[in-house]
């Protein structure tokens, strides 16, 4: 009886891994029991598999399964798609953001899924105000931590659940209120050495410029995965920042020039690199 060479291949650690990758990459979105069904091999194994291949950079690692690289450069998708991607870095970014915000403060928020998991790390804090065009952010505030929260008018993306327009406010007279922040976080599509911080959609880049604009301390939030890569809009140049908080060390290039444009780099290994 004769072995098809794939099946033989299969059942090889490089060989299933390299067809792994292959399927995620194909597919965009797999379980892992849907890959330990697929290949014949035990969860244990395909956890292993996607570990190593995620720390390869082939594919990118979400709470039970994976997404391929592709499917996280779009970023422009529904937001409950976007919740389960990176989800763990998420949540270490998001608790060492909060770890910048101070008691009785003024912060900016914009949309995402990176600042919402934010939204909902700060219990511990008191008499906060917050301004935001994440609509979902005021649901995730926890009671106990805020005195006022404020939303952004515009136009909504339902895509993303954010509003689109001014980063201001109306008097009764109809006058536009001068407002400001002690510090925004801002959660960004793509971090480059060259290109700065990018978003891939022109009114949100323009009002994200708006409330880096108003804030006297500035965190951009991202997860390494979005390293060393160029969206449609650029939000800033790297400079723009005070804070990048992420959940990896970046390629050196992008180290030295956050460096170089004095942005303190920060996660959550428990040492802040400048």
């Amino acid at each position: 009886m004769s072995v098809d060479r794939d099946e033989r291949q299969r059942h090889l650690p490089a060989g299933r891994k390299a067809q792994l990758a292959a399927y995620v990459a194909e597919t965009g979105q797999v379980t892992v029991g849907e890959l330990a069904e697929r290949f014949g091999v035990s969860i244990d194994t395909v956890r292993r598999d996607l570990d190593q291949l995620a720390a390869e950079g082939s594919l990118v690692r979400t709470y039970g399964g994976a997404v391929s690289l592709s499917t996280v450069s779009r970023t422009d998708r529904a937001v409950d798609q976007r919740l389960t991607v990176q989800e763990q870095e998420k949540e270490k970014i998001a608790a060492l953001a909060a770890s910048l915000v101070q008691d009785g403060s003024t912060i900016m928020i914009n949309g995402g899924t990176t600042t919402l998991a934010l939204a909902r790390t700060l219990g511990q804090h008191r008499d906060l105000t917050v301004a935001t065009n994440n609509l979902l952010v005021p649901g995730a505030l926890p009671a106990s931590a805020v005195r006022d929260i404020y939303v952004f008018g515009g136009a909504v993306r339902a895509l993303t659940l954010a509003t689109i327009g001014p980063v201001s406010f109306r008097a009764n007279t109809g006058a536009d209120l001068d407002i400001s922040c002690d510090l925004a976080l801002i959660g960004v599509g793509a971090v480059s050495a060259e290109a700065g911080y990018t978003t891939s959609n022109l009114s949100e880049a323009a009002m994200m410029q708006e409330m880096i604009s108003r804030a006297a301390r500035v965190a951009i939030l991202a997860d390494s995965s979005k390293f060393g890569r160029r969206l449609f809009a650029q939000v800033s140049e790297l400079g723009a920042a005070d804070y990048l908080i992420t959940d990896a060390a970046p390629s050196p290039d992008l180290s030295d020039a956050l460096e170089a444009n004095g942005v303190e780099l920060l996660i959550p290994s428990g040492k802040d690199h400048k």
